[in-house]
């Protein structure tokens, strides 16, 4: 076998496989002869089929399968000798000219870049801290009172107030005309949670029992009803029902039907900040690595393969139409999604593994075994068994895979971090979670 290799253009190359005919010949021969010994043809006796009937019957499928086999061999051990760290799948053809008793083949193929990290002590990052405060866990445990709050008949000469709960009857028209979703029968919602827009809220702030009241309603340009947006309604709403809600005290009973294990509201407190303390370093984690590998980037010089970048955009136009199809849109695999919609995506993720899997190796940053224990371990304190959590990792090598993968994110970000020029950032924890 005889191989050259070219240069394309920037990472794509070009190599040139030269193999014997006689190679080829000799694995079809051993090929069909095997299946020979194994086909069933009505007329003959298994194992008695002729090799002129098997070879007719066989021998394009059987040459084809061994030319992929044969110069799918030659072009690894090729690329192999050659220190070429092939991206994506080669594509492969026959080459006119060869020499006599010779079959040739181009085999055109990415490598993956050299990557090119700049200096990561200029690099600048801003690292987030919060803590858990008692506000936090004060508003942890007014939702938890609040997941289990009663409902009482208010009186008639009662007026609607914040936190009320109301059963309406509602019907909204738009010059003069109905619209889909705009009436319902026997609706409830309660007052000042947000669940209706606040001028529909503020509308029915005050109203009495048997009482109705006409009112303009102006839908946000972004309102999730596209056909309604930006559209004034009229509405017309009667109030049928009034409750005022009550919230159960804060007391040891409260803790027990919580689950707390010492039934107590101190250790219901000591349950929540523990919860709380792991949710917001997941959170911190999440946002520092995010920011980490952001500024691993900006210092980062390389090109893209763009075999692995298109892997990248049909993966998630696959994912897209999955979407769709959960949604209930009919034909969903064959909706038509330009690629160009996930370009920006796709190739800021593959730079990024790319990087990320440069400064692995460069700086032996593998999770250890050790490591990806701990990790399980840790997740695995939160459930109630955590023992059957810790088993349930261990016999899925994807499980594992996907540990793995957390903590070797984690190593990178605490290099990185050890390296770059780093600001800490106090945040609130409503900040953190998104809360305003």
């Amino acid at each position: 076998m005889s191989v050259t290799v070219e240069t394309l253009e920037k990472l794509e190359r070009k190599i040139t496989l030269t193999l014997p005919v006689d190679t080829i010949r000799h694995e079809v021969d051993s090929r069909l002869k095997k299946l020979s010994r194994q086909v069933k043809i009505d007329g003959f006796r298994p194992g008695k089929v002729p090799m002129n009937i098997v070879a007719q019957r066989y021998g394009y499928s059987v040459q084809y399968e061994v030319m992929n086999d044969k110069v799918g061999e030659a072009f690894q051990v090729a690329a192999v000798e050659n220190n070429l760290r092939v991206a994506g799948q080669p594509r492969i053809s026959e080459k006119e000219g060869a020499p006599e008793g010779q079959m040739a083949f181009d085999a055109i193929f990415e490598v993956y870049p050299e990557v090119k990290i700049g200096d990561l002590s200029q690099a600048t990052i801003e690292k987030l801290t919060a803590e858990v405060n008692d506000e936090a866990i004060q508003k942890t445990i007014d939702i938890l009172r609040k997941q289990r709050r009663t409902f009482a008949q208010r009186s008639l000469e009662s007026a609607a107030a914040k936190n009320d709960r109301v059963t309406i009857d509602f019907v909204g028209k738009i010059d003069g005309e109905p619209f889909e979703g705009g009436h319902a029968n026997d609706f409830q919602f309660v007052v000042g949670e947000g669940q209706m827009l606040k001028e529909f809220e503020d509308a029915v702030l005050g109203m009495k029992i048997g009482e109705s009241k006409t009112f303009p309603l102006l839908f946000p340009e972004d309102y999730h009803g596209k056909d309604v947006a930006g559209k004034t309604a009229d509405f017309m709403v009667t109030l049928k029902k009034l409750e005022v809600s009550h919230l159960p005290e804060l007391t040891d009973e409260l803790a027990k039907s919580l689950g707390v294990s010492d039934g107590n509201v101190e250790g219901l407190k000591a349950d929540i900040r523990k919860n709380l303390d792991r949710e917001v370093k997941g959170r911190l984690m999440a946002k520092n690595k995010q920011a980490v590998l952001q500024a691993l980037v900006e210092k980062a010089e390389l090109d893209l393969p763009q075999s692995i970048v298109q892997s990248e955009i049909n993966r998630m136009i696959d994912v897209a139409r999955e979407d769709l199809k959960k949604r209930g849109i009919k034909e969903a695999d064959k909706a038509p999604i330009p690629d160009d919609i996930f370009r920006p995506q796709a190739e800021q993720r593959v730079r990024m593994g790319l990087v990320v899997s440069d400064l692995v190796r460069a700086k032996e940053l593998q999770a250890t075994v050790d490591q990806i224990k701990a990790q399980i371990e840790e997740m695995a304190a939160s459930y109630e068994k955590p023992a059957d959590v810790i088993k349930w990792y261990y016999s899925d090598p994807q499980r594992l895979a996907e540990v793995e993968a957390v903590v070797m994110e984690a190593n990178v970000t605490q290099h990185v971090l050890s390296m770059a020029q780093v600001t800490e950032k106090l945040v609130s924890f409503d900040e953190l979670m998104g809360q305003s």
